[in-house]
């Protein structure tokens, strides 16, 4: 062979190499990530064929799938789809998914290796292949009482309500909220113009509020200062700080209490009581900020949580100085958490201290509703001892006693505590917290609740006065339905 055609010979060579090679990543290395591109419309349409899963709470179907006659095979249906929006998420032909119907998509499309044996079997019989049920946690009396609460109000803003021994979510609303029945239309034209509409809309509906967005948690954040200064030698009748104002360290800033009043009682349990401002930041300034982020992370700040969905991590922020620790003590400055930490909080000083991960999914079910796997609860961490959680919730029944709102529930005793958070607003709107469990001698339930940007009263309100009455509402939905 001469020079010349050699050359040719190894040039045609190398080409066919690269062929192969490029061949074998694309169906090797990218198939996962081209199957499952939105642009794949094969994919796409191959889904459709097969019937998804419903995904299903207390005997309700939240989502389920109904037979068409377009090119998709089936549709995605929500009833009362704004309600339970924040945990069914939605599926979309164009937009994808989000919510239960991403985090537990193998299951609900019927590709979960836990269907591998069914699957098999329809194929050798010839019966149509179904995609898995998802039954979930939440109790659909206080889901509708939290988004009905919220929303009847006009508030902006989340609640979460946990079991505290198990950790099962059985509430988890937003305001505003979305139809995920518009995102599930076939029409790519109503698809798009829903999803341009939703995501340019004012209150940003279709973000997950109660595991995506940070708030200052304010006043609910002097629960973790309070167990702080229990593990290092305080007690409910220590002495505290009763003054109406403080200046912060090596500044001219003063730090009032609410309202710049003297505080009505000059002990831990009367601080917690009446929400002290100053004996709260000279307490941290006591026991400094080590002690404070230990006591912090011990009840999951900074801590990855998925509950099959992520949750966005709560943060101390830097506390530079000792300035930026008195403001951090009482929830403000840089802390920063989410609806259900601060669920998760609560429910951890009702559970003896133990912390269990919380979890929306109770069980997968096969087509025939054969159970296929259950949830199990999980301890994460015993965040404090049980007799610091025996004392907190003691503090925490003398604070509701002093908690303005209606909703009280005669013959209950429930041990909570409010919040009311600056944020910058420049009109001086606070967000009002109220986070609270029930039966405080044997706690069922724990919520929390966020209204944002001082609800209905604006710059006067409080946690007592616009979050409190959401929360006690949605404690009674649970306890009158058994929790």
């Amino acid at each position: 062979m001469n020079k010349p055609l050699r050359r040719v010979a190894l040039a045609m060579m190398a080409m066919v190499l690269l062929l192969m090679g490029n061949v074998t990543y694309i169906q090797v290395i990218q198939a996962d990530a081209l199957k499952d591109d939105p642009r794949n419309s094969r994919s796409r349409i191959a889904e459709y064929e097969r019937q998804r899963g419903q995904i299903i709470a207390g005997g309700q179907s939240l989502a389920n799938s109904v037979e068409t006659d377009d090119q998709l095979k089936y549709l995605r249906q929500y009833p009362n789809g704004p309600m339970f929006a924040p945990v069914t998420g939605f599926y979309s032909s164009i937009y994808g998914s989000n919510g239960i119907e991403r985090a537990r998509n193998d299951v609900l499309n019927g590709t979960d290796d836990s269907m591998a044996f069914r699957n098999f079997s329809d194929l050798i019989t010839g019966e149509p292949q179904r995609g898995a049920n998802v039954e979930l946690t939440i109790n659909p009396a206080m889901q509708q009482v939290a988004y009905e609460q919220l929303t009847q109000n006009g508030f902006e803003g989340s609640v979460v309500a946990l079991n505290p021994s198990s950790g099962e979510i059985l509430a988890m609303a937003n305001a505003p909220s979305y139809d995920p029945n518009r995102l599930a239309t076939h029409s790519t034209e109503d698809a798009s113009a829903a999803w341009q509409e939703l995501n340019q809309a004012e209150g940003d509906p279709m973000v997950n509020r109660a595991v995506s967005t940070i708030y200052p948690p304010g006043s609910v954040f002097k629960l973790i200062t309070t167990a702080a200064a229990l593990e290092h030698g305080y007690t409910p009748n220590s002495k505290v700080e009763d003054a109406a104002s403080i200046t912060l360290p090596n500044s001219s800033t003063p730090l009032p209490n609410y309202g710049g009043t003297q505080c009505a009682g000059d002990t831990l349990s009367e601080a917690l009581a009446h929400s002290c401002n100053t004996a709260f930041a000279k307490i941290a300034g006591d026991i400094g900020a080590d002690a404070l982020r230990e006591t912090a992370a011990n009840f999951g700040f900074g801590q990855e949580v998925n509950i099959p969905m992520g949750v966005e991590n709560s943060s101390l922020g830097p506390m530079a100085d000792e300035a930026a620790l008195y403001q951090s003590a009482i929830g403000q400055r840089d802390v920063r958490t989410t609806p259900m930490m601060n669920a998760m909080m609560t429910a951890a000083i009702a559970n003896d201290g133990t912390m269990m991960k919380p979890q929306l999914v109770k069980s997968t079910r096969a087509p025939d509703m054969s159970e296929l796997d259950s949830f199990q609860p999980e301890e994460l961490r015993q965040s404090v001892s049980p007799e610091i959680a025996h004392t907190i919730r003691e503090m925490m029944l003398e604070s509701e006693k002093n908690t303005k709102g209606s909703g009280k529930i005669s013959g209950v005793q429930i041990a909570s505590k409010t919040g009311t958070a600056q944020h910058g607003d420049p009109e001086d709107k606070p967000h009002g917290w109220y986070v609270a469990f029930a039966p405080a001698e044997n706690p069922q339930i724990a919520v929390a609740v966020i209204v944002e940007n001082g609800g209905d009263e604006g710059a006067e309100a409080t946690g007592g006065s616009i979050a409190a009455p959401i929360g006690r509402e949605v404690i009674r939905a649970g306890l009158q339905g058994g929790g």
